[in-house]
């Protein structure tokens, strides 16, 4: 299981949570603090995160509508485990911004209503995948108050090849698992229909027979 998945599986199902994305960063310059706010657990990844309450959960409890928060997760050097840390609903984010929409870039600044952060990504390719999945959520999750984008490439803002592509795999899946319930449904139906026939033509041959029996000991 890669970490992604861990982090997904650990941090955020056990509250009814769906990962949406994730990647992977670390800090373009360090904050000036006196001591590890830590505790001093010594190095650590650094991971920001981006999910939504499950649907069903929301459906079923009748609470207020799917909410996605952004959230940083961190594993520390010689742990296996992740630890939750800071966590703003997505109705704070206030800017995100690409810092170069002429060329793959791995750096991104993040502006919250309380909080801004300059990171680096892994590598240029997650970062662009995930400001992908971040746009596409700001978009069908904020009514109103959306983040403003800037220094972005177009094929982030517009290019949702990703996200069509993941959705056209889900639905194909759906369309192929529904095709095979109904097919197992047409077969169990006429197994049923054979069955019934089997049943009432054994009666027959029984009521048949009883007459015959009936006659001849007459």
């Amino acid at each position: 299981m890669n970490a992604k998945s861990a982090i997904s599986k650990e941090i955020f199902a056990p509250h009814d949570e769906r990962m949406l994305g994730a990647v992977q960063v670390k800090r373009r310059t360090k904050k000036k603090i006196p001591f590890l706010a830590t505790g001093g657990q010594g190095e650590y990844l650094t991971y920001i995160c981006l999910s939504v309450i499950c649907f069903f959960m929301c459906s079923v409890t009748n609470k207020k509508p799917p909410q996605a928060s952004i959230t940083k997760v961190k594993q520390f050097e010689g742990s296996t485990s992740f630890v939750r840390r800071t966590q703003w609903m997505l109705e704070q984010l206030r800017q995100v911004n690409g810092i170069d929409p002429n060329r793959d870039s791995p750096e991104f600044d993040l502006l919250f209503e309380n909080a801004f952060d300059q990171w680096v990504a892994s590598t240029a390719s997650e970062k662009c995948t995930f400001f992908q999945i971040l746009h596409h959520t700001c978009q069908r999750y904020l009514t109103d108050k959306k983040p403003e984008f800037i220094n972005c490439q177009s094929k982030i803002m517009g290019g949702n090849s990703i996200l069509h592509s993941a959705a056209d795999s889900v639905t194909s899946a759906v369309q192929k698992a529904s095709q095979a319930l109904n097919e197992r449904g047409e077969r169990l139906g006429r197994a049923e229909e054979k069955t019934e026939e089997l049943k009432n033509s054994a009666q027959q041959f029984a009521e048949t027979a009883h007459k015959v029996r009936f006659w001849q000991d007459t």
